[in-house]
């Protein structure tokens, strides 16, 4: 009796043991595998961990929902630490693993450096917009309009504030950002879209990733009227605006504007409410209110965390894009050639055949992605902080094309 009860009982653990082993890999092995290369412990920490969530997020609404046709999506992390050494092994580990179809590669330097690799390898990248990976299309596929491009949109907008203000003629811009290759992209191309729209630009200002010291820089932009900024948020940007107020470059006389990594509408703005008003943020996806009043970001929020929607970081819906980007990808090429033959070159042509369509809900503008093109979408929309939100100041916009303006190497 009692080895026939611990007989019994055996089985039922084990049934429960596989049951439980089942729901770690959806589909029964039918998935298919994004890499998230990106330094979740450094100085992009504060872009890579909302955005790395919003992947994950995504595709576990997606898996619950059966996936595609029977397709599960699978989210693979790798620490990079802002170490391109990382980034090089995080790649060498895990792109001939099985279905794995595409990379997330979180820095433009790193995007470089694999860039020969997913071309011989046949699998895709997405990556920074920097503006070299749309003049030279290949396997990298921007999560945003080129940073010149953003950057001449934001000069756009402040030629129409600057005649709204009554001003004769083109305002002065002054450009500071990070001494890398991302912070120095953003004026490959931007800088002739302002010799031809009629604005003067200042030298522009580097600073080392980290450096959190802005005063002397600024002293070297006094004259602008409005000042571009790269960096993240908190703090680069952030601190910028504080040093500016402390030294009288402030607004209305200076307006500060972001690039994509600008303004958290729920963090800086509340500790810094008085110095940072009437900051812009140029964005490729929604801000602020908009973001928080999203019916998908809702649901996916409130369904996978405890927090409340106004402890979001706003790079959650940058990670979202991505997720739908790849699953919008995977839906085509499943389509094309089924399961047993996907693999990253038909995502690689998938994606060139999603021109136009909104796979975003929203959340972003209509994609861009074609056979010439590697921009995730060719729109931004502006916000700016007024009391403790980060309101939209215009719709969707369409960029111009500033990175055809420069001479490529």
């Amino acid at each position: 009796m009692k080895s026939t009860l611990r007989k019994n009982l055996g089985i039922f653990v084990f049934l429960i043991l596989l049951g439980g082993l089942s729901t770690v890999s959806y589909g029964a092995g039918r998935e298919v595998s994004l890499v998230f290369l990106s330094d979740m412990t450094g100085p992009v920490s504060n872009i890579a961990i909302p955005a790395h969530q919003g992947i994950k997020d995504y595709f576990r609404y997606v898996n619950e929902q059966g996936g595609i046709d029977g397709v599960y999506l699978k989210l693979i992390e790798v620490d990079t630490r802002f170490d391109m050494s990382r980034m090089v092994s995080g790649y060498a580990r895990y792109h001939k693993a099985k279905k794995v179809l595409a990379f997330m590669v979180a820095s433009t330097a790193g995007a470089k450096l694999l860039r020969s690799k997913a071309v011989e390898d046949r699998l895709v990248l997405h990556t920074t917009p920097a503006g070299e990976f749309q003049a030279k299309p290949s396997r990298l596929f921007l999560i945003g309009p080129p940073y010149a491009d953003g950057f001449s949109a934001a000069m756009d907008w402040a030629m129409e504030d600057w005649k709204r203000k009554g001003k004769e003629g083109g305002p002065t811009f002054g450009y500071m950002s990070w001494n890398n290759e991302g912070g120095r992209d953003h004026l490959r191309g931007a800088r002739e879209y302002a010799v031809r729209i009629g604005i003067k630009l200042l030298k522009p200002v580097y600073f080392p990733v980290g450096d959190l010291g802005f005063t002397s820089h600024l002293l070297r932009l006094r004259k602008a009227d409005y000042i571009y900024m790269g960096g993240i948020a908190m703090p680069a940007p952030t601190r910028i605006i504080l040093a500016g107020h402390q030294i009288g470059i402030r607004y209305p006389k200076t307006t500060f504007i972001s690039d994509y990594y600008g303004a958290y509408w729920n963090f800086g703005l509340k500790t810094h409410k008085k110095e940072l008003q009437g900051w812009v943020v140029t964005s490729y996806h929604l801000r602020g209110v908009d973001a928080g009043n999203h019916p998908l970001v809702k649901l996916l929020w409130d369904r996978y965390h405890k927090e409340p929607i106004s402890a979001m970081k706003p790079f959650y819906l940058m990670g979202m894009s991505v997720a739908m980007t790849f699953k919008a990808g995977v839906k085509l090429a499943l389509e094309a050639v089924g399961y047993d033959m996907i693999d990253g070159d038909t995502l690689y042509q998938a994606y060139q055949r999603l021109t136009g369509k909104d796979i975003f809900q929203g959340i972003s503008g209509k994609c861009d992605f074609s056979a010439t093109s590697r921009r995730s979408t060719k729109e931004v929309r502006f916000y700016q902080s007024k009391g403790s939100d980060l309101v939209p100041i215009t719709g969707w916009r369409e960029t111009p094309d500033a990175v055809s303006l420069y001479k490529w190497d």
